[in-house]
């Protein structure tokens, strides 16, 4: 009857001892602040910017030019399979981003 009793109490103490932690709830919010490129022609891409791409990565093909609102140009070139992606102001400048 003791040991009744002692197990009954152990398990009881169990329950209230895992009853009482609480779970912690982690929320986390990232915010990805991008700058609105749009697509445009390569004609439209000026011939310093044409002239970088040229000097800086010879035999690339220019695949795709975007602009944003900061005259900044995304640049998507490619080399046989390799596709790399450059970004630049209108004069030439490389900006690492």
């Amino acid at each position: 009857m003791k040991k009744l009793i002692l197990s009954a109490a152990i398990v009881l103490g169990s329950l209230s001892v895992s009853a009482a932690v609480l779970p912690t709830i982690s929320i986390t919010q990232s915010v990805l602040i991008q700058d609105e490129f749009t697509e445009i022609t390569a004609d439209a891409v000026p011939a310093a910017v044409k002239s970088t791409v040229e000097k800086s990565f010879p035999n690339t093909k220019l695949e795709k030019a975007y602009k944003n609102e900061k005259n900044e140009y995304k640049l998507e070139i490619s080399s046989g399979d390799k596709k790399y992606t450059i970004f630049t102001d209108a004069s030439g400048n490389i900006i690492k981003k």
